[in-house]
């Protein structure tokens, strides 16, 4: 991935004198000109690397800017140890284990054991209890698709299962709240999209490549958005579920109410989502107030025990 290379290029950068871009980019297994890409990255970040040319030549961070070869504490490499470990977890691939092989290369050996130590204070587990098989298959797939600028095709389904065939240029591959995602340009709808990898099927990579094009970020942050459309409802839990209701809102929305029981103040969108949110506790919840929320709740359970009578 681009971040790891980069901080394996700038380790090597404080390493070595001077390194030329075909060295950079047979370390990497990339082109040259993505070296050169990635070194205008680095200049971005404040980081002033310059191009020597002829024999010899090579990239070198700039002599009266030079950074002490210990610019990273323990701290900051148990930090960059820890995110790469969190992330082989979710995706497998051969340049995760060189990019942490590598950042480990540079840790002295009189700091390897207090960054060790450190290291291991926090494990990141990104993979979920359960998931969909094709996730990973399908996140290498893309990521091969990304860097070779190649199509993909599949079939998407929407949140009702109305599945459509599409053909999509990938630009990016996104991690949400355990969710995978990436961004593409969707030909069909002619215009970037998100796609859920758990809606996707039939994932292939074409061989018809495509040029880039500009590519806005993705939309994540959606915290104003939902903020102005929740309302809170009053509903009534057993204790035995208030860690999962935790998840959705914080103790201050809890009042006891018998020794076995909670009443919250629980955030709440009138959608299919949330509803199903309420039905997922079970009999453990109901929902007090405001009284059509809880009459379009009847209606449901009713509906439910209606698909049951005939059996």
């Amino acid at each position: 991935m681009k971040i790891d290379r980069l901080i394996s290029i700038i380790m090597i950068l404080l390493d070595k004198e001077r390194i030329g871009a075909q060295a950079l980019a047979d370390m990497f297994e990339v082109s040259p000109r993505t070296i050169y890409r990635d070194i205008d990255t680095i200049n971005m970040a404040g980081i002033p690397v310059r191009a020597t040319l002829g024999v010899g030549g090579g990239f070198e961070i700039m002599q009266k800017y030079k950074l002490d070869k210990k610019v990273f504490s323990s701290a900051d490499l148990s930090a960059i140890l820890m995110g790469l470990s969190g992330l082989s977890g979710m995706i497998r691939g051969e340049e995760l284990v060189n990019a942490l092989a590598k950042v480990r290369s540079f840790i002295p050996a009189d700091r390897a054991k207090d960054i060790a130590l450190k290291a291991n204070q926090i494990y990141i587990d990104l993979s979920p209890w359960m998931h969909n098989r094709n996730i990973q298959p399908y996140l290498e797939m893309i990521k091969t698709a990304l860097q070779e600028s190649r199509l993909l095709s599949f079939e998407y389904a929407d949140r009702y299962g109305n599945k459509t065939a599409r053909t999509a240029e990938p630009y990016q591959l996104v991690l949400k709240g355990s969710h995978w995602y990436w961004q593409g340009y969707c030909h069909q709808r002619n215009d970037f999209r998100l796609f859920k990898l758990s809606r996707i099927s039939k994932l292939q990579i074409q061989e018809e490549s495509f040029t880039p094009r500009d590519h806005p970020k993705p939309q994540l942050d959606f915290t104003d958005v939902l903020a102005a459309m929740q309302t809170e409802i009053k509903i009534r839990i057993h204790a035995s579920v208030k860690d999962r209701v935790l998840d959705y809102c914080s103790c201050e929305h809890f009042t006891p109410d018998s020794d076995a029981h909670y009443i919250v103040h629980f955030p709440f969108i009138e959608n299919e989502y949330h509803y199903n949110i309420l039905f997922s506790f079970g009999d453990k919840c109901e929902c007090l107030e405001p009284l059509h929320i809880r009459a379009e709740m009847k209606r449901r359970i009713h509906d439910i025990a209606a698909l049951y009578v005939a059996y």
